[in-house]
């Protein structure tokens, strides 16, 4: 152990259900964080010189390491999320296709670009859009998907060419380490670094990065554009949400519930895009009512190990079992009912899994993010009310709606204010990665994905131009100003870019140009 290492503060990482000490990891510091960045811009000309296919390579070796160790992956990331075996399993899995589908695309989303010239007088010249990597790309990452939230960002970055600095959650690291260990392991250049810490270690990685990637708490997210405005660096942030489900009298019901409650409690409700506010029409509120909650209440809950026996886990830490316990409190002080759960269960961070009813918009459960397992569920009159209390958010992530006539899905999911609608389903959007994942509102700024752009957004966009025909000695807006000259190329391009009489109105431009010389 070096010096430095000795003098680092450690880090504590416990398993939230049973509270062992599972690991610990180096509270590194700004001079560590800024030392690691100068390290990967040694090595990235290198790597972005090797272009998409040699780094296509790479990034299959780290796919192959992913799949041969997916049971350890899977062990290390329920240490520390106390999450189910089939929840922790997915993590891996998801890694691995995200990987399939850039490493293999990203020669053809960074190929130069040769647009079509906007009019006839500029097809004299070749244009061409060529997409360089920013050197460093810093990646801060939170606690709910230890390791697919690194590899959603990670991933491209690499594909793009660019190095990459991972800062994941203090709260769960091990994961990321994990993935610094495999891309070490199979022998790839020395590009891709994870430093450990907590908010400062954060703010280093901003400070030191050429483009800034953020999943988190809006309230940190504010903080880091800040930070970037400053420095005048670029980023891209997803925030917090708040996503209704709108439920409406044709839906299939059954479906519709079991979708509702798993999209409310998957990974105990911690998931940026979990369904936290249901809007069901009257008609069929109360039968709806009650498959929600036979089905909320019959999840299976505990901790697994390597056998899987549950449906949810626990909470990721104490202070995310305080908001969920508040929300609730504060919702039946205020008139709301509890259906199901509303509880601890005694066992770690493990919260019930709760149907909320006769809440409304005025209640925390509705006005704020949860990010926990609780659904709050709303009689509304009509599709109409529906999409209005839906919008009446400061979120806007993502949403969903059930219902048996498809296009009356698409006319409502075009009305609400989110980033992504999912129809008859929930989180399917973040299964295709053609389709952007963002947010609007105080959701957050950028996207995810949307095939090429997912990729590009890594990189910065150069306009490169290339005479097709003879050059002359001098173009005729060149100094010195000769207005006859002048007229020609500005008649010109009126010409190509105007309509109607105007755009051949030779008597304007003689009186332009001062009248007939």
């Amino acid at each position: 152990m070096t010096n430095t290492e000795a003098e680092t503060p450690a880090i504590e990482v416990r398993n939230p259900g049973t509270g062992d000490l599972v690991g610990t990891v180096p509270d590194q510091t700004a001079d560590e964080v800024a030392a690691a960045v100068r390290e990967l811009r040694l090595f990235q000309p290198e790597w972005e010189a090797i272009g998409a296919d040699g780094r296509k390579e790479w990034l299959m070796k780290l796919q192959d390491w992913i799949i041969d160790n997916t049971e350890q992956l899977a062990d290390v990331l329920q240490s520390e999320t106390s999450k189910p075996r089939a929840d922790a399993l997915i993590d891996p899995a998801f890694a691995t296709d995200l990987i399939g589908f850039y490493a293999r695309r990203a020669g053809k989303f960074l190929a130069d670009d040769h647009p079509s010239p906007h009019s006839p007088l500029a097809r004299v010249k070749r244009l061409t859009t060529v997409y360089s990597p920013y050197p460093v790309v810093g990646v801060i990452t939170p606690w709910n998907f230890p390791l697919a939230m690194p590899a959603l960002d990670v991933i491209p970055a690499l594909a793009a060419g660019a190095a990459v600095v991972l800062k994941p959650s203090e709260v769960t690291p091990l994961s990321a380490l994990e993935l610094a260990r495999g891309w070490a392991e199979i022998g790839a250049p020395p590009v891709f670094a994870v430093v450990t810490g907590g908010g400062a270690t954060g703010a280093a990685v901003v400070e030191n990065a050429d483009y800034i990637q953020f999943t988190g708490s809006t309230a940190t997210g504010k903080k880091i554009a800040a930070a970037c405005v400053e420095r005048l660096v670029p980023y891209s942030l997803e925030l917090g949400g708040k996503d209704p489900a709108i439920v409406l009298a044709d839906a299939d019901l059954d479906r519709a519930a079991h979708g509702v409650a798993f999209g409310g409690m998957f990974n105990s409700g911690q998931v940026c895009i979990s369904v936290e506010r249901v809007y069901v029409e009257a008609p069929v509120y109360d039968e709806f009512v009650a498959k929600l909650t036979d089905a909320v209440a019959n999840l299976r809950q505990g901790l697994d190990g390597r056998e899987s026996k549950h449906d949810v886990g626990g909470l990721a830490n104490e202070a995310q079992v305080a908001i969920v316990q508040r929300h609730i409190e504060e919702a039946v002080a205020a008139g709301a009912r509890v259906a199901t759960g509303g509880q601890r269960t005694g066992q770690g961070t493990l919260f019930q899994p709760t149907v909320l009813l006769d809440v409304d918009h005025s209640m925390s459960c509705i006005r704020e993010e949860t990010f926990g397992p609780t659904l709050p569920v709303v009689r509304v009159a009509d599709e109409a009310e529906a999409i209005r209390l839906a919008n009446d958010s400061q979120y806007g992530l993502s949403a969903s709606v059930w219902t048996a006539d498809k296009a009356r899905g698409e006319r409502v999911a075009r009305q609400l204010n989110a980033g992504a609608v999912n129809i008859n389903d929930v989180f399917a959007n973040l299964f295709n990665f053609a389709l952007p994942m963002g947010g609007w509102k105080q959701s957050g700024i950028g996207a995810r994905w949307g095939g090429a752009a997912g990729v590009r957004k890594y990189c910065r966009q150069k306009a490169i131009t290339t005479p097709l025909l003879p050059t002359t000695q001098k173009e005729l807006t060149w100094f010195p100003y000769q207005m006859p000259k002048l007229m020609v190329a500005l008649g010109a391009m009126r010409a190509a870019g105007a309509r109607g009489r105007r755009r051949f109105d030779l008597a304007t431009v003689r009186k332009i140009q001062g009248g007939d010389k």
